[in-house]
């Protein structure tokens, strides 16, 4: 069956290249790929070694590319990436998938501390919405993970297996690692355009060759180095996900499915699976490691069968896909375990949110949580998952009854004080109802606790223009745009506030520092940039 080439999978090729070409770096896509992206058919590999024990630190194999990318600038490549990739449609900004994948993610960093690397990068996990089975990893500890993949896998510990593969590709330095070996393999394509040129005045088709030969050089060094560092990141991974407690045989099983999926595409799909056809090499090293390991049976909890649930709505919110959706969860409901039964009952009052029907989906919810209540092994996660709160304040809003949206809000919150996306779907509920002061009052709060967070400074300024606060609207999103790694748009904004006739005189005290600051930062960056050169 021929399969559509996923928007997001190009974009973010195009998004690659644009940004390793403004870092001064050359990164062909295919590369990218092979360092960045986990393999569905896996390399080769030796069948040897058995996982370290929880007191041995990770290697850091990635120093020798220090002198190429440091880690500073790692993070702020993979910041300035990721300053696109959230404004892709694509881009699943859904509070109750990120903090799923972000509390999973860091469950297993938490046991391996040292795989954040020297710098101790605050990872980022986030999903975008593609159907194809994949993952992939940003310089600087951005790992994003398709919808496709979360909807495949079949316990959390496969789930777990995969990040922990990407997690290897981070704390190793891969990407940095490749950009080494590339310093002088760039130059043969180059080379062989320049050779093209002049053949083209003879012969077309000889020029044609001299570039395809020049690329297909530089492909096949960058992909025995991909094939090292895809071993790399499964040894890493196995480690982190034995000391985060989760099956083993998670890895071997989920590959092993990834690898059956791949035969069902064609020419436009997972191109990176056709370059490396070691696939029983590399399982065969997964399998050497789960010897002599024991069988650790881990019981899987309802917050993951939600985010599956609400994951596969969100990959194709439109009406057949909302009906295909529907099916899946009626299923479920009829075939499957406890959990699965009960996020199928989710899933179906989310398919009702989709579809505006508030009404039926408010009375699905109702009926869930009083049965989940009542439920001792499940109703824990009335209060340690936001999913249940965040439907229901999307449905106060959808009926158009926002003080409602907010007062569940506020008891959400209470409960879950740690969930970023309530945290933003409170704001977002506060400036609805017209409640800008509070808005206001608890914006500024966030953000002295989650200085980093450029979400809370959008939302800032838009309680702002809603009450006509020009000049401090322009230097909140100036303080977004800065946290999103955009300097210039953020000088731009603070010149903007600066000129507004409202600015007080301790605005432009806080323009002036500010404009210094980044200033000074932006003058850091390109130097940095050039001696890349």
């Amino acid at each position: 069956m021929k399969k559509e080439f996923p928007q997001f999978r190009f974009k973010l090729i195009q998004l690659t290249l644009s940004m390793s070409l403004g870092c001064a770096f050359i990164l062909s896509p295919v590369g990218y790929a092979q360092t960045g992206t986990i393999s569905t058919v896996p390399s080769s590999a030796s069948t040897s070694t058995q996982s370290t024990s929880k007191n041995q630190s990770l290697p850091t194999l990635g120093d020798a590319a220090r002198g190429d990318l440091s880690p500073m600038m790692e993070r702020k490549i993979g910041e300035q990436i990721m300053s696109s990739v959230r404004r892709d449609p694509d881009f699943l900004e859904d509070g109750p998938v990120i903090e799923y994948l972000t509390k999973l993610g860091n469950s297993l960093l938490d046991k391996r501390p040292d795989a954040r690397g020297e710098e101790s990068y605050e990872f980022e996990f986030f999903a975008v919405r593609d159907p194809v089975l994949n993952a992939f990893a940003f310089p600087g500890g951005f790992l994003g993970f398709h919808s496709g993949l979360i909807l495949a896998a079949q316990s959390e510990s496969e789930l777990a297996s995969v990040m922990g593969h990407e997690i290897g590709h981070v704390s190793q330095r891969h990407i940095a690692r490749m950009l080494g070996n590339q310093k002088n393999d760039f130059l043969i394509p180059i080379a062989a355009i320049i050779l093209a040129a002049l053949a083209a005045r003879s012969s077309p088709d000889a020029a044609m060759a001299m570039v395809m030969g020049g690329q297909g050089l530089a492909m096949q060094r960058q992909l025995s180095f991909s094939r090292d560092a895809e071993r790399e990141a499964d040894r890493i991974g196995f480690q982190i996900l034995k000391d985060g407690g989760y099956d083993t045989a998670g890895m071997l099983a989920f590959f092993g499915r990834m690898q059956h999926a791949s035969r069902n595409y064609t020419d436009n799909g997972l191109s990176y699976l056709r370059s490396h056809p070691l696939t029983s090499e590399r399982m065969a090293d997964i399998q050497g490691r789960l010897f002599g390991e024991r069988y650790r049976q881990r019981v899987d909890g309802l917050d993951f069968y939600l985010t599956q649930a609400r994951v596969r709505v969100l990959q194709d919110s439109k009406a057949q896909g909302l009906i295909d959706a529907a099916v899946a969860f009626e299923n479920q409901i009829k075939n499957g375990n406890e959990e699965s039964r009960l996020s199928g009952h989710y899933g179906l009052a989310f398919v009702a949110y989709k579809k505006n029907d508030f009404l039926k989906a408010e009375k699905l919810l109702d009926a869930l949580t009083a049965q989940i209540a009542q439920l001792p092994n499940q109703k824990k996660w009335l209060k340690e998952t936001s999913a249940f709160a965040s439907l229901a304040i999307d449905i106060e809003m959808g009926k158009k009854r926002p003080d409602l949206a907010v007062a569940k809000a506020k008891v959400a919150l209470r409960d879950l004080p740690l969930a970023r996306g309530l945290a933003h779907q409170y704001a977002e509920v506060l400036i609805e109802a017209k409640n800008y002061k509070e808005a206001e009052a608890f914006l500024r709060d966030q953000i002295s606790l989650y200085r980093r967070e450029a979400k809370l400074q959008h939302l800032l300024a838009k309680a702002y223009a809603a009450e006509g606060k020009q000049a401090l609207q322009h230097i909140a999103l100036a303080e977004a745009y800065a946290l999103e790694g955009a300097l210039p748009a953020a000088l731009a904004q603070l010149e903007i506030a600066r000129l507004d006739p409202d600015v007080k005189y301790y605005d432009l005290s806080v323009i002036d520092a500010r404009e210094r600051e980044w200033k000074e930062k932006r003058k850091e960056e390109m130097e940095e940039e050039k001696k890349g050169k």
